[in-house]
């Protein structure tokens, strides 16, 4: 720069002073061309510091891969928006909460809101009668609480209740009666967030859910297809036929409008009675006269007492972020913690996100995690839980040092650890947060698509069987292949163990992502997987969802994968060791990232009518010149 800026001036200033013969002029003429060269060496020295000083801070500034809103590397992206956003299994759930949102209330509003519609838009997991988890973040006191609204054994359960003369689980008896049915939570549960975090009326969050049920809904092709899959179970009961099968039982087919006016009226009923309408109400009367008819388990007394339990969340941490997650009965939350613990103490270099390499860690630790919940989890309220021993660094550390990068441990050779030394399937999920920063992250469930399959007369609502979720007989698996030991038994009064996740990372003590999904046993590893793709892999929250995943839970020795995991990465597994079979779709997250003061929606596509729904609407106008 300093040669192109005084070179020019040099030449002109001496061949003008050799032209002109006073010696007078020559030396002025010197002196002036000394000034400029002494000037403009000292302007073109700063204008050089300048620009490297500028140069090295450009350097010095690390621009994250997510800066920008929408990268052309990625393949999927996120819903952006910038007032807030609501991500659910059902758009036009979705879109209940969203409106919520727009009339001014808050993240909770829009939460008890979307809960309703999906009872309506989602029924086979969706509900009134069965329970769940919430995490909520309140932004104006700078604290996240867990809410545990999870079912409960009735007072009359008991370890044996559903096992034979012989000592043996009686087939179908915890998951097809009446007697499956825990004493549900649901109602409870939203009332109580309702009441205690949220801004606007019972009335009017139950509003919108009334009025799809009574106006009816559009079968989509989802909604069909499940009406087919499970049209002789939902015709073993007459009413259960009536209410979600047409004349003769023949299942709903895509197009057709769907009516609730029973489930349109129990909301109403709700709407103006409160929770107690469930609880002590006519809808508890008709509960209570089901179960007496039937041989159930539930009676006036288990709804009177039904109580919905706060806790503070699990908390840990994973590459620099915070993670929030649900304490016991959920095993998910404490099994996220002890799994991201494990992956932070092994040595990554040179691991690819989805690679047979990656995929393998991922396996020996999920068999030392479900190995561990089978043995050391249960209601608190009944056993001692070791929650901050699993959790903790030091034991993941010695959990994993017996990890190789190019060795199978066989899960026959994997015991549950001893944490107390370091003491010092359809299901569905939702995400909201609010502009306010306010977050819910939100699982609940039937346990079974349906439920036991069984409606309680004269309401539209299905009864849960969720008593499946306890360990029937100490070493038996359950529905979902999972193992359970003396801490899962069945008492009175007792939660059952779930494996729902709820989940909330922060970023700086901020609010950062908000996800979950359904999915059984798989829940934990999906939510596992999409958080390593985010925090460590940094991928934005779309393709870190929609990313294929893998699933082991311990028993049985088994690595599932979706059909979309690269052929050559199964090959790889298999010629390692692996047993791989192909299995559907691993779970439904519904996540939201609130990234550089924006909203970015996932809605997973392993769900057809999952979507993620922005609070504020851009329209673009073109505007005549």
């Amino acid at each position: 720069m300093q040669n192109n800026f005084i070179t020019p001036i040099k030449k002109r200033s001496f061949l003008s002073a050799f032209l002109r013969s006073t010696p007078r002029y020559a030396v002025i003429k010197l002196t002036c061309c000394c000034l400029a060269f002494i000037a403009t060496h000292s302007i073109a020295n700063t204008v050089e510091n300048t620009v490297i000083s500028a140069t090295e801070q450009v350097k010095k500034v690390e621009v994250p891969r997510l800066w920008q809103l929408v990268d052309y590397h990625d393949v999927n992206h996120p819903v952006i928006g910038r007032k807030g956003m609501v991500v659910s299994q059902k758009r036009i759930a979705s879109e209940v909460g969203a409106d919520i949102l727009r009339q001014g209330g808050n993240a909770v509003d829009a939460a008890v809101a979307v809960g309703f519609a999906l009872t309506v838009v989602l029924p086979r997991a969706g509900n009134l009668a069965g329970g769940g988890f919430m995490l909520v973040h309140l932004a104006e006191q700078d604290k996240t609480i867990a809410i545990d609204y999870r079912e409960t054994a009735p007072a009359s359960a008991y370890r044996d209740v559903f096992l034979d003369e012989n000592g043996n689980p009686v087939v179908n008896k915890s998951l097809k009666t009446l007697s499956a049915s825990g004493v549900p939570g649901t109602v409870a549960g939203l009332h109580y967030a309702l009441e205690n975090y949220g801004s606007m009326s019972w009335s009017e969050v139950i509003k919108p859910a009334e009025k799809l049920a009574r106006n009816g809904v559009v079968v989509d092709d989802d909604m069909a297809r499940f009406f087919y899959k499970d049209q002789m179970f939902l015709s073993r009961t007459a009413e259960t036929c009536r209410v979600f099968l047409k004349e003769n039982c023949l299942p709903y087919q895509a197009g057709d409008l769907f009516i609730q006016e029973d489930l349109a009226n129990s909301l109403a009923y709700l709407r103006e009675q409160g929770k107690a309408g469930f609880y002590q109400g006519d809808i508890a009367k008709k509960i209570v006269a089901i179960m007496e008819q039937g041989n159930g388990l539930i009676t006036a007394k288990d709804l009177a007492d039904y109580t919905v339990k706060e806790d503070a969340p699990i908390r840990g941490t994973f590459n620099g972020y915070e993670i929030l997650t649900m304490p016991p009965p959920s095993s998910g939350g404490v099994h996220l913690i002890q799994m991201l613990n494990m992956l932070e103490a092994l040595n990554l270099d040179n691991i690819q996100q989805g690679s047979a390499a990656m995929i393998h860690l991922q396996t020996e630790i999920f068999k030392r995690a479900f190995a561990d919940r089978s043995t050391f989890l249960g209601d608190p309220d009944f056993v001692q839980v070791p929650s901050k021993g699993l959790t903790s660094k030091t034991y993941a550390k010695n959990l994993s040092e017996n990890i190789k990068r190019n060795k199978i441990t066989p899960s026959t050779d994997i015991k549950a650890g001893q944490p107390n030394k370091y003491e010092s399937p359809d299901t569905t999920h939702f995400s909201v947060m609010d502009a306010a920063g306010n977050v819910v992250s939100n699982t609940y469930t039937l346990n079974h698509n349906y439920g036991s399959g069984i409606t309680i007369p004269g309401t539209g609502i299905l009864l849960n069987n969720t008593m499946d979720d306890f360990s029937l007989k100490p070493g038996s698996p359950n529905s979902y292949g999972l193992i359970g030991g003396k801490a899962n038994a069945i008492a009175a009064n007792k939660r059952p163990l779930s494996s729902m996740t709820p989940t909330i990372v922060l970023k700086d003590g901020k609010p950062y992502i908000a996800t979950g999904t359904p999915g059984g046993s798989k829940i934990i590893t999906a939510v596992f997987q999409q958080l390593v793709n985010v925090l460590y892999f940094e991928m934005n929250i779309a393709e870190a969802t929609n990313a294929p995943r893998v699933h082991h839970q311990w028993q049985p020795d088994i690595l599932y994968v979706e059909r979309n995991t690269p052929a050559d990465t199964v090959d790889n597994l298999k010629a390692q060791g692996y047993t791989v079979e192909v299995s559907s779709s691993l779970g439904s997250l519904q996540s939201i990232m609130r990234h550089n003061g924006v909203f970015l929606g996932a809605a997973d596509p392993r769900r057809p009518g999952a979507a993620a729904i922005a609070v504020d609407i851009i329209n673009e106008r073109v505007k005549k010149q």
